[in-house]
């Protein structure tokens, strides 16, 4: 092939706004904007969510608007636009489905954990939503999933579990961490100390877990000892009243609600130890941000967990609905016993391994 050639890739991603799906988003973009060797085609939602110059943009805004509509835009609407665009060397979905379209390789990009989570009825009552996609996803994740030739997933785990659910080759699935700015952190313990949980309120993130814990913990020890914040207000959702109808009376939970980047970068540096009980993470990024300052961390005993607190070194886990155990770990950084706190060795990633765009799109384009 004449290298002189910018080689075609097409980028679809009409569905992602928000989160961390669009900091994906935003650096793939960012990187390939870089490389005059390649024409890049960009199908989003909004051009202003991730403007980058050199790029061709098509926004699609209707595809959001319900499965069905999102369904025929990877189906019928890229399909169509497959046949117009130049012939295109690479079409890389960056939202876990994988469209019909008519390119030499496809690839996509695997977010989701939900396939992986164990619902409940709870969930089913606090936001059903979350329930259906959890299941809609296995069957989302399986259409067309052999016209791909890469997988990409962001940890070790999700390539083994997605590998026995698809069928699909484990060596063909790449194992690509995400890249993402971390917080300038000032140290500034405070009394009495300070456990910090991190997370949206969404009904498996599993705060009433730690919230439980809270209520058993100063049942037994009392009031004024200790202080649980957590990043939900109580009234931004149903899960979230839930919440302070169940444990708005324990006086050790502060409902802080939602913290700015720098609001956040004070608590991880007042806090005394990180609780991170979510029952499903693709990555769970608070435990990365809270990892450099050396405090212990207590964490849900789930795969997850166990791979991003690579390096950590004072890490406790516990069973992810078991309050009882989260406010015995609790309870001995209160007292200063950590002897059941232990660092995580870093572990080796077999290949294929991409810890950069550059290293990515390098296997995607070989």
């Amino acid at each position: 092939m004449d290298q002189s050639v910018p080689r075609n890739i097409v980028i679809s991603a009409v569905n992602v706004r928000k989160g961390g799906t669009l900091t994906v988003l935003r650096d793939c973009l960012q990187y390939l904007a870089s490389r005059p060797d390649l024409h890049v085609t960009a199908l989003v939602h909004k051009r202003e969510l991730c403007n980058y110059p050199g790029i061709d943009y098509f926004e699609i805004p209707w595809s959001v608007k319900g499965w069905l509509r999102r369904l025929w835009c990877e189906y019928v609407t890229m399909y169509r636009l497959s046949k117009q665009l130049p012939a295109t060397d690479l079409w890389l979905s960056l939202h876990d489905t994988t469209p019909r379209v008519k390119a030499l390789r496809q690839a996509v990009y695997c977010h989701t954990s939900f396939p992986f989570i164990r619902t409940t009825w709870q969930d089913w009552q606090m936001d059903r939503k979350i329930v259906l996609f959890s299941k809609f996803t296995r069957y989302a994740y399986r259409w067309n999933v052999h016209r791909n030739q890469y997988l990409i997933v962001q940890q070790e785990w999700m390539r083994q579990a997605m590998a026995r659910m698809l069928h699909f080759p484990v060596g063909n699935i790449i194992v690509a961490p995400p890249s993402f700015n971390l917080p300038q952190i000032s140290e500034t313990p405070v009394n009495p100390p300070i456990f910090l949980c991190v997370g949206t309120p969404d009904c498996h993130k599993n705060f009433e877990t730690l919230c439980e814990a809270a209520r058993q913990l100063e049942t037994r020890i009392g009031t004024g000892r200790f202080r649980v914040v957590i990043t939900v207000r109580g009234t931004e959702n149903k899960y979230a009243v839930f919440l302070k109808q169940n444990w708005g009376d324990v006086d050790s939970i502060d409902f802080q609600g939602f913290l700015s980047r720098e609001e956040l970068a004070r608590a991880y540096g007042e806090a005394s130890a990180l609780v991170l009980p979510s029952r499903a993470e693709t990555w769970g990024l608070p435990i990365s941000e809270f990892l450099p300052t050396g405090k212990p961390m207590i964490l849900a005993d789930l795969p997850y967990a166990h791979e991003t607190a690579a390096g950590a070194c004072s890490v406790r886990y516990f069973p992810v609905t078991d309050s009882q155990a989260l406010s015995r770990c609790m309870q001995d950084v209160i007292e200063g016993s950590f002897k059941d706190f232990q660092p995580v060795e870093r572990s080796f990633i077999q290949p294929p391994f991409a810890p950069d765009w550059e290293s990515l799109f390098k296997l995607l384009l070989a």
